[in-house]
């Protein structure tokens, strides 16, 4: 294996990323004196999980290893993974030992017409992401709660752009870094699959770029598959409204995910999602009339 595999320079960046988080007394070893890293070194991992140096060494360069099942329980433990960094470093791992010649099958993202319908008559802010956070399709109060993305160039439609690249997304979004964390955990899931996609480079590539933040938090390298959580919002018009959200897979292996912002019903947060629902269709259809367009035209499924 060459180090130019992706998916083992992938799991060499992780390894790297997770032992520079530990220091020696979180797992129990002493830390002694003169140190020169921040987390522990190569040798103590090896010694943790009972592998010479030189073969941990190796993985950590993307060098010539097969890592079996039991080296790498071996390793999440001297590291102290928890259960979806675990299910990260076997991914990535069993990839790293395919050829690197071998392709990933890269279908279209797309999404189905019911998708579309189905969006049009729901009740509450939904979005369709593709695997890299691209926003496919959305509602009139999903455009209305986060900004309409028909405002943006196509290849920008993106959640991690959006927070990173928007000034005025630090103010809408309370806890931005953690949503930060959230979005790049989620992408870093994806990379994981298939670390060469064209789509997945040029998000990394242009966010870093243009973000100091944007390097310092994808180098943390934070793996999230999550699915559910709350979410609090800073609107303009309605103040701070706080909603639940849920991802719901759509068909496609992988295939893009449906993701729903809720709000408990009865609630002060109800009130002010309906709220912004009549502002938006009272705004709505009054650039309508302004620009001459039918008041029936369907804007809430793109």
């Amino acid at each position: 294996m060459a180090v130019n595999h992706p998916y083992a320079r992938e799991l060499g960046d992780f390894l790297r990323a997770r032992r520079g988080r530990l220091r020696p007394q979180d797992v129990g070893l002493e830390p002694g004196p003169r140190r020169k890293v921040a987390g522990l070194r190569r040798e103590e991992v090896a010694l943790l999980a009972g592998l010479s140096t030189d073969y941990y060494q190796r993985m950590e360069q993307g060098r010539e290893v097969r890592p079996s099942d039991d080296v790498l329980d071996a390793i999440a433990s001297a590291l102290d993974l928890d259960d979806e960094e675990r299910r990260h470093l076997f991914t990535l791992a069993r990839a790293a030992r395919r050829p690197a010649a071998v392709r990933t099958r890269r279908a279209p993202e797309r999404v189905p017409d019911s998708t579309r319908r189905l969006l049009h008559v729901m009740g509450t802010p939904a979005v369709v992401l593709g695997r890299h956070l691209d926003v496919l399709a959305w509602n009139t109060l999903a455009e209305a709660l986060l900004g309409d993305p028909d405002s943006l160039p196509p290849g920008r439609r993106n959640l991690l752009m959006a927070l990173f690249e928007d000034p005025g997304a630090r103010g809408r979004c309370p806890d931005w870094e953690a949503t930060a964390l959230q979005y790049i955990g989620m992408l870093r899931a994806a990379v994981a699959t298939d670390p060469d996609h064209p789509r997945a480079r040029e998000v990394i590539g242009e966010l870093s770029i243009r973000s100091a933040d944007f390097r310092r938090l994808w180098a943390r390298h934070e793996v999230r598959e999550t699915v559910h959580g709350t979410k609090l919002f800073r609107h303009p018009q309605v103040g701070d409204i706080t909603l639940d959200w849920d991802v719901y897979p759509l068909p496609g292996d992988p295939g893009p995910v449906l993701l729903v912002h809720t709000a408990e019903p009865g609630s002060a947060d109800a009130e002010r999602l309906q709220l912004l629902a009549s502002l938006y269709a009272t705004s709505a259809a009054g650039k309508a009339r302004a620009e001459g367009a039918p008041l029936s035209r369907p804007s809430s499924a793109r």
